[in-house]
């Protein structure tokens, strides 16, 4: 679900005068001292005293996940359809929960409901833990007395927007685990194993095959100059993370790269257009306006190169354009996917279609993770052969040859 933005917050301890001219205190979390300024006036709070929480360096404060996002939700849902009022709802869902940052946030929210604000204003005051989706959905819930069907939903949107990106996240990481083993166990070869044979080797004053010399000469340069390598590589790193996270170019670079590789693009794709049905269906089921929702769209993609589509989609639509129009000329989107939204369209049961596209990729996704799966356990296992084999192969050739020749 992308819900949370990307800064880290900082939590504040501040003393204040509130709207009865009563002086209250407490804590807030936020990115910067003024945003934290900022949420306290939106809450009718005049800060006299502010200032930055020093924490332990070995607090085991858990922070606030999207999982517990979702699961609060879900509670809330029901709890609210059994008639329990909202202000006691957030308090039996916050207490006692596992997280302390979970159990603040929940109790402040309650504080709030309290206050006689509405749980979509008082969710609307935790950007970073609810995004515009959640609260339009919350709000729209509120306005038609279904508020427990709409906390549903989104609990189910999130639900399946996170099952879908860890399946994503385990087909990806699972061959970069593998060949990070590879290189650590080829660097602990040529560091320790290859040189105690270089030692017999010497010994017998004979010229060492080609495969063996290459192999011992590879393990005399990463004995005199591995802190070398070491060294470039955490520069190399460190360098492409700074880079990385200023450079918005090369972040698209990236995930353009992520789309066309092979074995793995299909999968970012297919992900990438199931979470673009699924949110803005459940966007359309809202009531909420296509074009007021389509940014919220594009960052749940996931992918930079389809949320600037979603964007050029925002904008053809704004001029009047049809939905399935604008996402043609993207030349993005699968021709079954454009057929189901024109139906849709025409039809008036878009949210329908788009639920239906939805689950459609999330079961290509699935599929592709499980072929992925079946392919690359196989390709690990060679290349790891390959490598361990090769050395062990190059480190007794010499042995062979003397063998031939006695």
């Amino acid at each position: 679900m992308a819900t949370a933005k990307k800064n880290k917050n900082t939590e504040f301890d501040w003393v204040g005068i509130n709207q009865k001219r009563q002086e209250v205190k407490g804590e807030v979390e936020a990115p910067s001292l003024s945003q934290a300024r900022a949420i306290l006036k939106q809450r009718g709070i005049r800060v006299t005293k502010i200032k930055r929480q020093s924490k332990s360096l070995f607090s085991n404060t858990k922070p606030i996940k999207t999982v517990d996002i979702s699961f609060a939700s879900r509670q809330m849902a029901t709890m609210i359809g059994a008639g329990i009022p909202v202000a006691q709802t957030l308090r039996a869902v916050g207490k006692g929960h596992e997280s302390a940052a979970m159990e603040k946030l929940m109790l402040d929210l309650a504080k709030e409901v309290e206050s006689g604000s509405a749980l979509s204003n008082s969710l609307k005051q935790y950007p970073q833990y609810f995004n515009r989706l959640f609260t339009s959905l919350t709000e729209a819930g509120e306005e038609s007395g279904k508020l427990d069907t709409m906390l549903d939903r989104v609990a189910t949107y999130t639900e399946k927007l996170e099952a879908i990106k860890s399946k994503v996240k385990s087909a990806l990481m699972y061959p970069i685990i593998v060949l990070i083993i590879a290189s650590l166990v080829t660097v602990l070869l040529l560091l320790f194993v290859i040189p105690q044979f270089e030692k017999l080797f010497s010994d017998f004053g004979a010229d060492l095959p080609t495969l063996t010399r290459t192999i011992v000469d590879m393990s005399e340069a990463m004995q005199e100059h591995w802190w070398k390598y070491l060294l470039v590589l955490v520069a190399v790193g460190v360098a492409f993370s700074a880079t990385y996270k200023r450079s918005e170019k090369m972040k698209f670079g990236i995930d353009r790269i992520l789309l066309r590789a092979p074995l793995f693009g299909t999968i970012v794709k297919k992900s990438a257009l199931a979470r673009f049905s699924r949110t803005l269906s459940i966007i359309f089921g809202a009531g909420v306006p296509l074009v007021d929702g389509m940014d919220t769209v594009g960052a749940s993609t996931g992918n930079r190169v389809y949320q600037q589509a979603t964007k050029t989609v925002k904008n053809d639509m704004s001029t009047g354009r049809g939905l399935e129009n604008s996402m043609s000329a993207t030349g993005l989107f699968p021709n079954m996917m454009l057929q189901m939204v024109a139906s849709g369209e025409e039809s008036g049961e878009l949210e329908i279609m788009l639920d239906k596209v939805a689950d459609f990729y999330e079961r290509e996704v699935d599929d592709a993770v499980e072929a992925l799966a079946s392919i690359i356990e196989p390709l690990m296992i060679v290349l790891l052969g390959s490598i361990i084999g090769t050395m062990i192969v190059a480190m007794y050739l010499p042995i062979f040859k003397l063998a031939s020749v006695i």
